[in-house]
């Protein structure tokens, strides 16, 4: 057993250690409790903000923004007010709790600069959805073909434009990437063309064949009559006619006459005994209704 033995120099030294620790935990503990009000009510107070700030919004989404904003700036106007909203509770929980919000913006300035610096590609495209708003190349609703998507665009935000697919897939395109892309709106001009080709052999009267196409239009629904289909010879070859159709209709209503004008056609011709010409010959062949 081996005993160690103290000198007076060292114990007083662990006391005043101890002395020392225990000074600075005393210390800590007053200030803790003289500071815990104001924790207390900065926590308080944050959540009550966040708690106004969400019912704001609220009030901003079903009272104002639909009233006075186009679909198009809502949710980015909506989105930048709500941040600016938090910010602004932010600042103000840190001014109560005794922080001083001058060194707190110099902070928050470098911070910002740090994040933004690492972040360009998603300052790129604030910086692009502000330009889609300003010139509007595409709105809310209308149906566009973006960067190889077709689809109609939902919502644009403040870093991606939400286009949902013509097979209902939520596809969200950056706007960096929306803008610096070729760009098709396919709603812009109020109708669109249809383009439908058949052949027909020389023995056919194309004058008799393109009355019996323009009469199944009328009877095909979704299908224009202003503009008037177009039914028109593109070609001779050596099998026979190449006949152009261009059917007219409604954007949102294209792949549905797309298809249907289609067998509008085929059931037309077959009812007339219209015969087709092969292209792989010069066989000519029935059609049946």
């Amino acid at each position: 057993m081996i005993i160690k033995l103290y000198t007076i120099s060292e114990i007083s030294e662990d006391q005043g250690i101890y002395s020392i620790l225990e000074s600075k935990l005393t210390n800590f503990t007053v200030e803790f409790i003289a500071y815990l009000p104001k924790l207390i009510a900065g926590i308080l107070i944050l959540w009550l903000g966040f708690k106004l700030v969400k019912k704001l919004m609220k009030i901003y989404d079903d009272k104002f923004a639909v009233k006075k904003l186009s679909k198009e700036i809502r949710p980015f106007f909506g989105n930048m007010l709500d941040f600016a909203l938090k910010l602004i509770v932010i600042f103000s929980v840190i001014s109560i709790i005794g922080f001083q919000t001058s060194s707190f913006a110099v902070l928050l300035g470098a911070v910002g600069f740090a994040v933004g610096m690492s972040l360009q590609g998603s300052l790129g495209n604030l910086a692009s959805g502000i330009m889609i708003l300003i010139f509007k190349p595409y709105r809310v609703d209308d149906v566009v073909i973006i960067h190889g998507i077709e689809g109609t665009v939902e919502q644009i935000d403040i870093f991606n434009t939400i286009v949902i697919s013509y097979d209902n897939k939520k596809v969200i395109i950056p706007n960096g990437k929306a803008i610096s892309d070729i760009i098709i709106n396919v709603t812009e001009k109020k109708h669109l063309r249809v383009d439908m080709f058949i052949n027909l052999p020389y023995t056919e009267n194309f004058e008799h064949v393109q009355q019996i196409i323009r009469d199944a239009f009328l009877r095909t629904e979704n299908v224009l009559n202003t503009p008037e289909p177009f039914v028109g010879i593109e070609d001779f070859d050596s099998h026979g006619m190449k006949i152009v159709i261009f059917p007219y209709c409604k954007p949102e209503h294209y792949w549905e006459v797309y298809y249907t004008s289609k067998a509008s056609v085929k059931k037309a011709l077959g009812e007339n005994g219209i015969k087709m010409a092969y292209v792989e010959g010069v066989a000519f062949g029935e059609i049946s209704s």
